[in-house]
C-alpha cells in the first residue's frame, strides 16, 4: 500500500480501519469478508479482527454471518456533525445582527452530555466586559442559560438523573444546587421559552437563551446574550426570541 507523505495515519491499524470503512462506503449491499479481503489487500484475519472491533463500536454492521456494511454510529455522528455546521452558518449573520443592537457579547451554544460548548460568538470591546469562555470553551448545564432550555425539554427522571451525577456544583453564591430550586427555575423556562443566568456561573455577568429547533423540531441550540450585570436588558428578550425563530427557520423548522 503506497503512503502519501502527510496524507495518511502514522497508526497502522488507523490507515487500515479508513480503507476498511472506505470500501464499505463504496457498496450499497453488504461487501463480504472475501471482498473485503481482494480490495483493500489486507489478510482475511486481519481485516475480520478489524471489522470485529468496528461493530463492537456500532460503526459497521454484521447483517449476516461474514458480511459487513456501513454502522448507525456513523449517521448518528454525520447528523451531529451536519447539526452544528448548519447551525453555525445559519446563525452567524443573525448574531452579527443581535450584536449590533446590544452592543453585547452573543453566543450560540449546543449540549455535549452534561455541559454546553460554545461553538460560535459574536463580541466587541464595546460590551465593557470581558469574554472568560471562548468559542470551544464549556459550561455546567444548570449553571449557563443555555444549558436550562436543554434541561426544561428533558422529562424529569433526566433532570433528577443530572443532579445526581453532577451533585448540582456551584460557582457562585447564585448558582442553584438545589434540585427543587431547579425544578421550579425549569418550569419558569417552559412558560416562557426564555432561560436565564444570573450570575450564577460567573459573579457579575447575566444571561438570557433562546432555543433554537431543527427540521425535525429538535432542539439543537441555544442563542443567548451575555452582558454585565447592571447592563442585561429586558426590552432585548423579543429580539432575541424572535432572532432565534429565525435562525430555527433557516434550518426547516416550522413551528405549530
Amino acid at each position: 500500500m503506497t503512503k502519501k507523505e502527510g496524507s495518511t495515519p502514522t497508526i497502522q491499524v488507523l490507515e487500515r480501519m479508513f480503507t476498511l470503512l472506505d470500501v464499505l462506503a463504496a457498496h450499497q449491499d453488504p461487501v463480504s469478508l472475501k471482498q473485503i479481503s481482494e480490495h483493500t489487500g489486507l489478510h482475511p484475519s486481519t481485516a475480520h479482527r478489524i471489522l470485529n472491533d468496528l461493530a463492537v463500536g456500532r460503526f459497521v454492521d454484521r447483517p449476516e454471518a461474514g458480511s459487513y456494511r456501513l454502522g448507525m454510529r456513523l449517521l448518528e455522528l454525520g447528523n451531529l456533525v451536519k447539526a452544528r455546521l448548519d447551525v453555525r452558518d445559519a446563525a452567524l449573520g443573525p448574531m452579527r445582527e443581535l450584536h449590533k443592537l446590544t452592543h453585547q457579547p452573543v453566543n450560540l451554544s449546543v449540549r455535549q452530555g452534561d455541559e454546553i460548548v460554545y461553538i460560535e460568538r459574536t463580541y466587541s470591546e464595546r460590551s465593557g466586559m470581558q469574554v472568560v469562555r471562548a468559542v470551544g470553551g464549556r459550561a455546567p448545564l444548570h449553571l449557563t442559560s443555555v444549558g436550562k432550555l436543554f434541561l426544561a425539554h428533558d422529562d424529569p427522571q433526566r433532570v433528577r438523573a443530572y443532579a445526581t451525577r453532577t451533585g448540582l456544583a456551584g460557582h457562585t453564591r447564585n448558582s442553584i444546587t438545589d434540585p427543587a430550586l431547579l425544578d421550579r427555575e425549569l418550569a419558569r423556562v417552559r412558560q416562557t421559552d426564555i432561560a436565564r443566568d444570573n450570575e450564577e456561573l460567573e459573579l457579575g455577568v447575566r444571561c438570557m437563551a433562546a432555543a433554537i429547533y431543527d427540521d425535525q423540531s429538535r432542539l439543537i441550540a441555544g442563542l443567548s446574550i451575555s452582558a454585565p450585570a447592571d447592563r442585561l436588558e429586558e426590552g432585548w428578550m423579543d429580539r432575541l426570541r424572535e432572532t432565534a425563530r429565525q435562525i430555527s427557520a433557516s434550518l426547516g423548522y416550522r413551528a405549530e
